[in-house]
């Protein structure tokens, strides 16, 4: 018999219970980065030097954790980052995690390799709550089939384009290789218009080579994005002040600092702490979002304080949904917009525009703690 919910009590019991369920194929690729799982870890850890200076004799008794984001007011300032292949994790995959996002009120963003269309996955949530969906898009050889894509989100209800940048070439995976890493059979990839059997028929780095370009370039993605459709264009993969100028250049609407949750090139910048110069290149022109590691809503209270106006989850999706489906992804979001408004009462901060670098201090190797 499955655990109570009332049992799974953080994210890590969800990772734990959801990751027993999974296959150890599946478990693997969802679970680990790339060559030496070095950013796989430091995304997380490198929150841990980060300690919180709470403010006391607030009255926090009404508090305002909502965030506008794509035109739509949402209940607390977190969305879910596009996961590919959430069917592997349960049948009902990104149908659940978008149902799941509508009781919630938050957003969701869907992968280029979701297992369920587009159309499905907005109509999912529509019955509930509609809710603002973003495409996750990364830059193909085949440019009518990424115009197809773009042309469907936007039809679909797709508020934005969040364009993966970090992904010329897939990281090296060790896990992918030894396993032999291959969308489960009956899965298929219906936005990239890959069958089953196409699927099976090569390697997972085989398929990424023969689909993705490596000779994308601000120049030629973003001037032709805007000249196909009218959604907000969003850069995800950004780690540098220096991309977030670029960005500004380009009239992005915003970027996501990311470093695909450490599945790409292993060592590169913990997201918390390439944010601050990110946000400061930004100088208040576009917005700034994260991803990458927050497991916890002191997390989320930590990645706001940094000047992020929002973050994204992907991992604890895939937990959640290989737990218990669309509960298990809804038990997910509970216990992280329960954790961050205790924060925000624990701290003193009635509205996000309270959290600041004034409530952060920083664990110094030569001494005590120092503000921020």
């Amino acid at each position: 018999m499955a655990p109570s919910p009332d049992l799974m009590l953080s994210i890590e019991d969800i990772k734990i219970a959801g990751s027993k369920k999974l296959p150890l194929m599946a478990r693997e690729f969802y679970n680990s980065g790339s060559t030496t799982q070095v950013t796989v870890t430091e995304n997380s850890t490198a929150y841990n030097k980060y300690r919180i200076r709470p403010r006391v004799l607030v009255d926090v008794s009404n508090l305002d954790l909502t965030l506008t984001l794509f035109d739509q007011t949402l209940s607390f300032p977190l969305g879910l980052s596009p996961t590919g292949i959430q069917a592997m994790a349960h049948p009902d995959g990104e149908l659940a995690t978008s149902r799941a996002c509508a009781r919630r009120n938050i957003p969701m963003a869907v992968s280029s390799f979701c297992t369920y269309p587009i159309e499905d996955i907005t109509h999912a949530s529509k019955t509930i709550n509609p809710i603002p969906h973003a495409m996750q898009l990364y830059t193909l050889r085949d440019r009518d089939l990424q115009k197809q894509i773009i042309q469907r989100a936007e039809s679909a209800g797709c508020k934005a384009i969040f364009l993966t940048a970090d992904s010329p070439v897939l990281g090296v995976r060790y896990n992918e290789q030894r396993n032999d890493f291959r969308t489960p059979a009956g899965l298929s990839w219906p936005m990239m218009g890959v069958t089953s059997e196409a699927i099976q028929s090569q390697t997972h780095d085989a398929g990424f080579v023969a689909t993705n370009s490596d000779a994308h370039s601000w120049a030629r993605e973003i001037p032709w994005l805007r000249s196909v459709t009218r959604m907000q264009i969003w850069i995800k993969g950004v780690l540098t002040a220096e991309d977030v100028l670029l960005a500004r250049e380009y009239g992005c609407e915003g970027v996501i600092v990311s470093n695909h949750g450490g599945r790409q090139l292993d060592g590169v910048v913990p997201t918390i702490d390439a944010l601050p110069e990110c946000v400061k290149a930004a100088g208040g022109k576009l917005r700034v979002h994260i991803d990458g590691g927050i497991r916890t809503g002191a997390d989320m209270f930590k990645a706001l304080a940094l000047g992020a106006e929002c973050c994204w989850i992907g991992r604890p999706t895939l937990w959640g949904l290989a737990y218990d489906g669309e509960q298990g992804v809804t038990r997910v979001l509970d216990i992280l917009y329960d954790e961050f408004k205790r924060c925000m009462q624990l701290t003193g901060c009635r509205t996000l525009a309270d959290i600041s670098p004034a409530a952060l201090a920083i664990i110094r190797t030569d001494g005590p703690v120092a503000r921020l």
